[in-house]
Protein backbone atom coordinates (compact mmCIF):
# COMPACT_ATOMS: atom_id res chain seq x y z
CA UNK A 1 0.00 0.00 0.00
CA UNK A 2 1.61 3.47 -1.00
CA UNK A 3 1.92 5.96 1.88
CA UNK A 4 0.63 9.18 1.87
CA UNK A 5 3.12 11.58 1.08
CA UNK A 6 1.01 14.67 1.22
CA UNK A 7 3.17 17.06 4.02
CA UNK A 8 1.09 18.68 6.26
CA UNK A 9 0.28 22.42 5.86
CA UNK A 10 2.60 24.64 8.29
CA UNK A 11 0.39 26.21 10.61
CA UNK A 12 0.19 30.02 10.50
CA UNK A 13 -0.71 30.72 14.42
CA UNK A 14 2.54 30.39 16.60
CA UNK A 15 2.41 30.27 20.08
CA UNK A 16 2.45 34.03 20.72
CA UNK A 17 -0.32 35.21 18.40
CA UNK A 18 -1.97 32.16 20.14
CA UNK A 19 -1.50 33.88 23.61
CA UNK A 20 -2.80 37.17 22.15
CA UNK A 21 -5.71 35.64 20.89
CA UNK A 22 -6.20 34.39 24.46
CA UNK A 23 -5.86 37.99 25.76
CA UNK A 24 -7.73 39.53 23.02
CA UNK A 25 -11.06 37.46 23.78
CA UNK A 26 -10.78 37.78 27.10
CA UNK A 27 -10.71 41.18 27.49
CA UNK A 28 -14.45 43.05 27.62
CA UNK A 29 -15.22 45.20 24.67
CA UNK A 30 -18.33 46.36 24.69
CA UNK A 31 -20.22 48.18 21.76
CA UNK A 32 -19.38 52.00 22.46
CA UNK A 33 -16.62 50.93 24.64
CA UNK A 34 -14.16 48.88 22.82
CA UNK A 35 -10.78 51.25 23.78
CA UNK A 36 -9.34 48.75 26.29
CA UNK A 37 -9.68 45.84 23.32
CA UNK A 38 -8.42 48.30 20.83
CA UNK A 39 -4.99 48.82 22.87
CA UNK A 40 -4.72 45.32 23.09
CA UNK A 41 -4.89 44.95 19.26
CA UNK A 42 -2.79 48.00 18.24
CA UNK A 43 0.00 47.08 20.56
CA UNK A 44 0.40 43.31 18.93
CA UNK A 45 0.35 44.74 15.20
CA UNK A 46 2.73 48.14 15.70
CA UNK A 47 5.42 46.07 15.10
CA UNK A 48 4.36 44.83 11.38
CA UNK A 49 2.63 48.11 9.95
CA UNK A 50 4.42 51.32 9.34
CA UNK A 51 1.91 53.93 11.39
CA UNK A 52 -1.68 53.73 12.86
CA UNK A 53 -4.24 56.07 13.77
CA UNK A 54 -7.22 55.80 16.06
CA UNK A 55 -10.81 57.95 14.96
CA UNK A 56 -13.11 59.66 16.90
CA UNK A 57 -15.11 56.98 17.91
CA UNK A 58 -12.40 54.32 18.34
CA UNK A 59 -11.58 52.62 15.32
CA UNK A 60 -8.26 51.79 14.96
CA UNK A 61 -5.76 51.53 11.74
CA UNK A 62 -2.72 50.21 11.08
CA UNK A 63 -1.18 51.27 7.92
CA UNK A 64 1.46 49.99 5.48
CA UNK A 65 2.80 51.93 2.76
CA UNK A 66 0.50 55.16 3.48
CA UNK A 67 1.71 56.76 1.09
CA UNK A 68 0.67 55.11 -1.84
CA UNK A 69 -2.67 56.44 -2.92
CA UNK A 70 -4.02 53.30 -3.96
CA UNK A 71 -5.90 51.85 -0.65
CA UNK A 72 -6.98 48.01 -0.17
CA UNK A 73 -8.50 47.74 3.17
CA UNK A 74 -8.63 44.21 5.25
CA UNK A 75 -11.36 44.99 7.74
CA UNK A 76 -13.07 43.44 11.24
CA UNK A 77 -14.98 44.68 14.26
CA UNK A 78 -13.67 44.81 17.57
CA UNK A 79 -17.12 44.95 19.46
CA UNK A 80 -19.17 42.21 21.37
CA UNK A 81 -22.43 42.39 22.43
CA UNK A 82 -23.57 43.49 26.07
CA UNK A 83 -26.13 44.89 28.14
CA UNK A 84 -26.51 48.36 29.70
CA UNK A 85 -27.62 48.69 33.32
CA UNK A 86 -30.78 50.58 32.79
CA UNK A 87 -32.77 50.79 36.21
CA UNK A 88 -31.69 49.94 39.89
CA UNK A 89 -34.36 49.26 42.64
CA UNK A 90 -34.67 50.17 45.77
CA UNK A 91 -33.38 46.73 47.53
CA UNK A 92 -30.59 46.43 45.28
CA UNK A 93 -31.42 44.48 42.12
CA UNK A 94 -30.27 45.78 38.58
CA UNK A 95 -32.24 45.63 35.35
CA UNK A 96 -31.14 45.93 31.82
CA UNK A 97 -31.21 46.88 28.12
CA UNK A 98 -29.63 45.23 25.22
CA UNK A 99 -26.86 46.65 23.98
CA UNK A 100 -26.23 44.89 20.33
CA UNK A 101 -27.91 41.46 19.80
CA UNK A 102 -27.54 39.71 23.16
CA UNK A 103 -29.43 36.91 23.48
CA UNK A 104 -32.11 37.53 26.40
CA UNK A 105 -33.11 33.12 26.86
CA UNK A 106 -29.08 32.42 27.51
CA UNK A 107 -28.77 34.52 29.99
CA UNK A 108 -30.45 32.79 33.60
CA UNK A 109 -27.72 31.97 35.69
CA UNK A 110 -24.87 33.35 33.76
CA UNK A 111 -21.81 35.50 35.78
CA UNK A 112 -21.09 38.69 34.82
CA UNK A 113 -18.81 42.01 34.67
CA UNK A 114 -20.52 45.32 35.08
CA UNK A 115 -17.68 47.80 34.25
CA UNK A 116 -18.38 50.51 36.77
CA UNK A 117 -16.63 53.76 37.49
CA UNK A 118 -14.77 52.01 40.40
CA UNK A 119 -13.69 49.69 38.09
CA UNK A 120 -15.00 45.54 37.86
CA UNK A 121 -17.88 44.62 39.40
CA UNK A 122 -19.04 40.86 39.77
CA UNK A 123 -22.71 39.69 38.90
CA UNK A 124 -24.53 37.10 38.39
CA UNK A 125 -28.29 36.86 36.18
CA UNK A 126 -30.70 35.76 39.04
CA UNK A 127 -33.47 33.64 37.94
CA UNK A 128 -35.68 31.41 40.63
CA UNK A 129 -35.48 27.76 41.24
CA UNK A 130 -37.60 25.51 38.38
CA UNK A 131 -39.62 24.30 41.31
CA UNK A 132 -40.76 27.80 41.96
CA UNK A 133 -41.63 28.13 38.21
CA UNK A 134 -43.32 25.43 37.80
CA UNK A 135 -46.86 25.52 40.32
CA UNK A 136 -50.04 25.73 40.26
CA UNK A 137 -50.26 24.38 36.74
CA UNK A 138 -49.57 27.60 35.29
CA UNK A 139 -46.82 27.66 32.18
CA UNK A 140 -43.49 28.02 33.12
CA UNK A 141 -42.39 31.06 33.32
CA UNK A 142 -39.80 31.76 30.00
CA UNK A 143 -36.84 34.59 30.53
CA UNK A 144 -37.26 38.18 29.28
CA UNK A 145 -35.43 41.35 29.44
CA UNK A 146 -38.35 42.81 31.25
CA UNK A 147 -37.87 39.74 34.14
CA UNK A 148 -34.00 39.43 33.86
CA UNK A 149 -32.32 41.39 36.50
CA UNK A 150 -28.30 41.32 37.54
CA UNK A 151 -27.74 40.39 41.91
CA UNK A 152 -24.16 41.85 43.19
CA UNK A 153 -24.92 41.03 46.57
CA UNK A 154 -26.30 44.62 47.13
CA UNK A 155 -29.44 45.03 49.01
CA UNK A 156 -29.94 48.67 48.42
CA UNK A 157 -29.44 51.13 45.99
CA UNK A 158 -27.02 52.92 47.72
CA UNK A 159 -24.59 50.16 48.21
CA UNK A 160 -25.22 49.57 44.61
CA UNK A 161 -24.15 53.19 44.12
CA UNK A 162 -21.43 52.77 46.30
CA UNK A 163 -19.91 50.25 44.04
CA UNK A 164 -19.75 52.40 41.24
CA UNK A 165 -22.36 50.96 38.88
CA UNK A 166 -24.78 53.35 37.20
CA UNK A 167 -27.17 54.16 35.16
CA UNK A 168 -25.76 53.48 31.75
CA UNK A 169 -23.14 51.01 32.69
CA UNK A 170 -21.96 48.16 30.55
CA UNK A 171 -22.20 44.51 31.53
CA UNK A 172 -20.37 41.71 29.69
CA UNK A 173 -20.24 37.95 30.21
CA UNK A 174 -17.47 36.46 32.48
CA UNK A 175 -17.18 33.37 30.29
CA UNK A 176 -12.99 33.45 28.38
CA UNK A 177 -11.66 31.57 25.76
CA UNK A 178 -10.74 27.84 25.88
CA UNK A 179 -10.43 24.44 24.13
CA UNK A 180 -11.96 21.94 23.65
CA UNK A 181 -11.36 18.28 21.68
CA UNK A 182 -10.44 18.20 18.23
CA UNK A 183 -9.15 21.80 16.94
CA UNK A 184 -11.96 23.68 18.25
CA UNK A 185 -11.86 27.09 20.57
CA UNK A 186 -14.63 28.52 22.08
CA UNK A 187 -15.24 31.58 23.57
CA UNK A 188 -17.48 34.65 23.72
CA UNK A 189 -16.91 37.58 21.49
CA UNK A 190 -15.15 34.95 18.46
CA UNK A 191 -17.55 37.24 16.81
CA UNK A 192 -16.21 39.17 15.55
CA UNK A 193 -12.17 39.15 17.62
CA UNK A 194 -11.59 36.27 15.33
CA UNK A 195 -11.28 38.68 12.67
CA UNK A 196 -9.35 41.11 14.42
CA UNK A 197 -7.00 38.80 15.11
CA UNK A 198 -6.79 37.39 11.65
CA UNK A 199 -6.09 40.72 9.97
CA UNK A 200 -3.84 41.39 12.52
CA UNK A 201 -1.72 38.03 11.39
CA UNK A 202 -1.86 38.87 7.96
CA UNK A 203 -0.28 41.72 8.69
CA UNK A 204 2.35 40.02 10.67
CA UNK A 205 2.87 37.42 7.72
CA UNK A 206 3.42 40.46 5.40
CA UNK A 207 6.31 41.87 7.63
CA UNK A 208 7.76 38.95 9.11
CA UNK A 209 7.94 37.00 5.04
CA UNK A 210 9.13 40.15 3.98
CA UNK A 211 6.39 40.69 1.41
CA UNK A 212 5.54 44.19 -0.39
CA UNK A 213 2.77 45.17 -1.21
CA UNK A 214 1.68 47.62 -4.08
CA UNK A 215 -0.37 49.77 -2.63
CA UNK A 216 -1.46 51.58 1.18
CA UNK A 217 -2.71 48.61 3.36
CA UNK A 218 -5.31 49.35 5.78
CA UNK A 219 -5.45 47.34 8.77
CA UNK A 220 -9.12 48.10 10.03
CA UNK A 221 -10.61 46.88 13.34
CA UNK A 222 -14.38 48.87 13.65
CA UNK A 223 -16.19 49.57 16.25
CA UNK A 224 -20.09 49.31 16.51
CA UNK A 225 -20.39 46.89 14.05
CA UNK A 226 -23.42 45.30 16.51
CA UNK A 227 -25.58 48.16 16.52
CA UNK A 228 -25.51 49.01 12.70
CA UNK A 229 -22.24 48.87 11.02
CA UNK A 230 -21.77 52.25 12.62
CA UNK A 231 -17.46 52.13 12.71
CA UNK A 232 -17.02 51.04 9.44
CA UNK A 233 -19.64 54.00 7.87
CA UNK A 234 -17.21 56.35 9.39
CA UNK A 235 -13.84 54.46 8.60
CA UNK A 236 -14.73 53.87 5.33
CA UNK A 237 -15.50 57.53 4.43
CA UNK A 238 -12.30 58.61 6.15
CA UNK A 239 -10.08 56.17 4.21
CA UNK A 240 -11.75 56.22 0.25
CA UNK A 241 -10.15 52.49 -0.27
CA UNK A 242 -10.56 51.66 -3.53
CA UNK A 243 -10.73 47.47 -2.41
CA UNK A 244 -12.02 46.08 0.66
CA UNK A 245 -11.98 42.82 2.06
CA UNK A 246 -14.14 41.88 4.88
CA UNK A 247 -14.07 39.36 7.36
CA UNK A 248 -17.01 38.43 9.86
CA UNK A 249 -18.18 35.47 11.42
CA UNK A 250 -20.97 32.84 9.61
CA UNK A 251 -23.77 29.88 11.11
CA UNK A 252 -22.20 26.48 11.00
CA UNK A 253 -25.68 25.67 9.58
CA UNK A 254 -24.74 22.27 10.70
CA UNK A 255 -26.16 23.08 14.26
CA UNK A 256 -29.39 21.50 15.25
CA UNK A 257 -32.27 23.94 14.79
CA UNK A 258 -30.58 25.84 11.55
CA UNK A 259 -32.55 25.19 8.63
CA UNK A 260 -29.95 24.67 5.66
CA UNK A 261 -32.89 25.84 3.03
CA UNK A 262 -32.41 29.25 4.40
CA UNK A 263 -29.29 29.86 5.58
CA UNK A 264 -27.56 27.26 3.61
CA UNK A 265 -24.69 24.35 3.38
CA UNK A 266 -21.65 25.54 5.62
CA UNK A 267 -19.60 23.81 8.06
CA UNK A 268 -16.81 24.58 10.90
CA UNK A 269 -13.29 22.74 9.27
CA UNK A 270 -14.31 22.74 5.70
CA UNK A 271 -12.96 26.16 5.03
CA UNK A 272 -13.93 29.74 5.38
CA UNK A 273 -16.98 31.44 3.54
CA UNK A 274 -17.70 33.15 0.46
CA UNK A 275 -20.69 35.19 -0.02
CA UNK A 276 -22.48 35.77 -2.94
CA UNK A 277 -25.11 38.99 -2.57
CA UNK A 278 -25.41 42.39 -3.91
CA UNK A 279 -22.69 44.35 -2.03
CA UNK A 280 -20.33 41.62 -3.13
CA UNK A 281 -18.71 42.62 -6.05
CA UNK A 282 -18.46 39.91 -8.72
CA UNK A 283 -14.84 40.53 -9.63
CA UNK A 284 -13.15 40.99 -6.95
CA UNK A 285 -15.07 37.55 -5.77
CA UNK A 286 -13.75 35.67 -9.08
CA UNK A 287 -10.35 36.88 -7.94
CA UNK A 288 -10.89 35.18 -4.65
CA UNK A 289 -11.98 32.24 -5.65
CA UNK A 290 -8.83 32.06 -8.03
CA UNK A 291 -6.64 32.38 -5.13
CA UNK A 292 -8.48 29.88 -3.12
CA UNK A 293 -8.07 27.34 -6.07
CA UNK A 294 -4.63 27.96 -7.16
CA UNK A 295 -3.78 27.73 -3.35
CA UNK A 296 -5.62 24.95 -2.68
CA UNK A 297 -7.26 26.71 0.03
CA UNK A 298 -10.80 25.35 0.88
CA UNK A 299 -13.46 27.45 0.71
CA UNK A 300 -17.49 27.19 0.78
CA UNK A 301 -19.96 29.02 -0.84
CA UNK A 302 -23.13 30.67 0.26
CA UNK A 303 -25.75 33.62 -0.65
CA UNK A 304 -26.90 36.23 1.02
CA UNK A 305 -30.47 38.49 0.63
CA UNK A 306 -30.46 41.98 0.12
CA UNK A 307 -27.97 42.40 2.96
CA UNK A 308 -24.73 40.40 3.98
CA UNK A 309 -25.85 41.92 7.94
CA UNK A 310 -21.82 42.94 7.75
CA UNK A 311 -19.71 45.67 7.67
CA UNK A 312 -19.20 44.97 3.80
CA UNK A 313 -21.83 46.94 3.34
CA UNK A 314 -20.62 49.93 4.59
CA UNK A 315 -17.72 49.76 2.52
CA UNK A 316 -19.20 48.43 -0.43
CA UNK A 317 -21.95 51.79 -0.28
CA UNK A 318 -19.36 54.29 0.64
CA UNK A 319 -17.94 56.88 -1.14
CA UNK A 320 -18.29 56.26 -5.28
CA UNK A 321 -19.10 52.81 -3.76
CA UNK A 322 -15.70 50.31 -3.06
CA UNK A 323 -15.01 47.21 -4.78
CA UNK A 324 -15.52 44.99 -1.46
CA UNK A 325 -15.82 40.95 -0.72
CA UNK A 326 -16.70 39.16 2.37
CA UNK A 327 -15.39 36.44 3.69
CA UNK A 328 -16.65 34.57 6.75
CA UNK A 329 -15.31 32.11 9.24
CA UNK A 330 -17.99 29.52 9.77
CA UNK A 331 -19.41 29.74 13.77
CA UNK A 332 -21.13 27.51 16.26
CA UNK A 333 -23.68 29.13 19.06
CA UNK A 334 -23.41 32.67 17.59
CA UNK A 335 -23.88 35.74 20.36
CA UNK A 336 -23.71 32.89 23.04
CA UNK A 337 -20.79 32.64 25.67
CA UNK A 338 -19.68 29.61 23.97
CA UNK A 339 -19.12 30.51 20.56
CA UNK A 340 -17.03 27.89 18.82
CA UNK A 341 -15.20 27.93 15.89
CA UNK A 342 -12.33 25.51 14.13
CA UNK A 343 -8.61 26.20 14.31
CA UNK A 344 -7.95 25.30 10.73
CA UNK A 345 -10.75 27.67 9.68
CA UNK A 346 -8.41 30.68 11.39
CA UNK A 347 -5.57 29.64 9.56
CA UNK A 348 -7.15 29.10 6.17
CA UNK A 349 -9.07 32.02 6.29
CA UNK A 350 -5.47 34.33 7.20
CA UNK A 351 -3.81 32.17 4.76
CA UNK A 352 -6.85 33.46 2.10
CA UNK A 353 -6.49 37.27 2.42
CA UNK A 354 -2.40 36.81 2.79
CA UNK A 355 -2.62 35.25 -0.48
CA UNK A 356 -5.34 37.78 -2.13
CA UNK A 357 -3.45 40.92 -1.36
CA UNK A 358 -0.28 39.33 -2.93
CA UNK A 359 -2.13 38.69 -5.76
CA UNK A 360 -4.23 42.28 -5.89
CA UNK A 361 -2.49 45.59 -7.91
CA UNK A 362 -3.57 49.07 -9.08
CA UNK A 363 -4.36 47.70 -12.30
CA UNK A 364 -6.52 44.20 -11.27
CA UNK A 365 -9.48 44.86 -13.45
CA UNK A 366 -12.33 44.90 -10.98
CA UNK A 367 -14.49 46.65 -13.88
CA UNK A 368 -17.78 45.26 -14.84
CA UNK A 369 -17.30 46.63 -18.52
Amino acid sequence: MAKNTKAKQKSIVNSSSLLFLKNYLNNASPTGFESSGQKLWLNYIKPYIDNHFVDPYGTAVGVINPDEKFKVVIEAHADEISWFVNYITGDGLIYLKRNGGVDHQIAPGKRVIIHGKKGPVKAVFGWPAIHTRMGGGEKETQPKVDNLFLDCGARSKKEVDALGVHIGSVATYEEGFDELAYDYYIGRAMDNRIGGFMIAEVARLLKENKKKVPFGLYIVNAVQEEIGLRGAEMIARRIKPDVAIITDVTHDTTTPMINKMIEGDIACGKGPSLAFGPAVHNKLLDVVQKVAEDKKIPVQLRTVSRSTGTDTESFAYANDGCPSVLISIPLRYMHTTVEMLHKEDIENTIRLMYETLLTLTPKTKLSYF
